[in-house]
């Protein structure tokens, strides 16, 4: 059965590497269906390599040529393959230089390599959005439900590490969220306080 490792939302393709993550957040859209578009993206198996994605890429070269962005965002945390995404991202810059290359992750990846991953993205990432989620580290673990230690703070340090690489980066929350109000104008100083822009999603109950 082919892996879904390419997908596209509304015309735009975003990739699908892994679905492994550090967080069981309440809103996540895998947690309704299993599906985006008709695209299944829950994987067989966890052992994508770069030219499995590259292939998929290039099958679908004509409709990603004319997307204007392309984003790492699936059924998982995409830098827990971070030597992949690297490789993807050169692979893309060098044969789809119109694209930008956004990322959007749950901002753990410095903890999980035990690194700062943040130079080794800032030559390929046109921008990053990284999942504050709350304003509290008591409203981060609730709705986040994170399996590592620290995990707000984590969030907080990659925020600054992709800033101070000069990376544009969002950090950005969903609201509307039942059951679970988050405070959109102290996570917005927070965001700037750390020198993000900020952004506030809605939440989809239904998925997409």
């Amino acid at each position: 059965m082919t892996e879904n490792y390419l997908y596209f939302l509304d015309n735009k393709p975003y990739i699908n590497m892994t679905n492994a993550c550090t967080n069981r957040c309440v809103f996540c859209v895998r947690n309704q269906k299993e599906d985006v578009q008709g695209a299944k993206l829950w994987l067989n198996s966890d052992n994508a390599v770069s030219k499995d994605v590259i292939k998929q890429l290039d099958e679908n070269k004509n409709k990603i040529i004319s997307a204007g962005e392309i984003v790492f965002c699936g059924y998982g945390e995409p830098l827990v393959k971070i030597d992949e995404v690297v490789d993807i991202c050169k692979y893309l810059k060098a044969n789809y230089s119109n694209l930008k290359i956004r990322i959007n992750t749950n901002g753990h990846a410095n903890y999980i390599h035990k690194r700062n991953v943040a130079p080794e993205l800032a030559p390929y990432v046109d921008s990053i959005s990284i999942s504050l989620n709350g304003e509290t580290e008591e409203i981060y673990n609730k709705i986040s439900n994170p399996q590592i230690e620290n995990a707000y703070e984590e969030v907080k340090r990659f925020i600054r590490a992709c800033v101070e690489e000069k990376i544009p980066t969002t950090a950005s929350i969903v609201v509307d969220v039942p059951d679970f109000p988050v405070n959109k104008e102290r996570c917005e100083v927070i965001a700037k306080s750390l020198g993000a822009k900020f952004r506030a999603r809605e939440f989809i109950p239904n998925g997409y």
